[in-house]
């Protein structure tokens, strides 16, 4: 990473922010439940950091301080977190069919469970959604998760151990246990 007076230039932004695209648009896809909204949202994201490149501390975290820019981004762009309830019905929507060797029952059973577990995550709280799927999805530490929420790390780990809880709960309601 090229740093001029502990400023990130330009190039240096491209390099670390590119590779993070698709993580990015998957954690907006998450918050939005929309495709074409997870889109924006990304690229208002990439705008944004890069108009703010000047803040951005070098030495700090810059994945972090993208998936906070692009939290922010989304709290801001929605009033009182609305969140649309109907999903589109797109041909690209479609899900893959498998390459595996399993039956077509078991192939069924396992995009039923995938499914019934997107739906309750769905269910959650954003706040608890959002630190459960930095953690679980995207495989951020306890650290980077406080950096892009601007949290207390005590704070994310209360939420995820909540969060976990929340969806054992949903998952079992929804499986008719107790």
């Amino acid at each position: 990473m090229e740093v001029a007076k502990d400023r990130l230039t330009a190039a240096a932004f491209e390099e670390l922010a590119m590779p993070l695209f698709d993580q990015l648009y998957n954690f907006a896809h998450w918050l939005t439940k929309d495709r074409s909204e997870a889109e924006d949202l990304v690229q208002e994201t990439y705008v944004k950091a890069l108009r703010g490149l000047a803040s951005f501390q070098a030495g700090t975290n810059f994945r972090a301080w993208m998936y906070r820019i692009l939290r922010n981004t989304f709290l801001t762009s929605r009033t009182g977190l609305r969140v649309a309830s109907t999903v589109p019905l797109d041909a690209d929507d479609a899900p893959e069919i498998p390459s595996s060797a399993g039956t077509p029952e078991s192939i069924f059973i396992e995009k039923s469970q995938e499914h019934l577990l997107q739906t309750a995550i769905d269910e959650l709280p954003l706040h608890f959604r959002e630190v459960l799927l930095l953690c679980e999805v995207e495989e951020m530490s306890y650290q980077e998760i406080a950096d892009a929420l601007s949290i207390p790390i005590g704070t994310v780990m209360s939420r995820l151990s909540r969060a976990r809880r929340a969806l054992r709960e949903l998952l079992q309601k929804k499986l008719g246990g107790s």
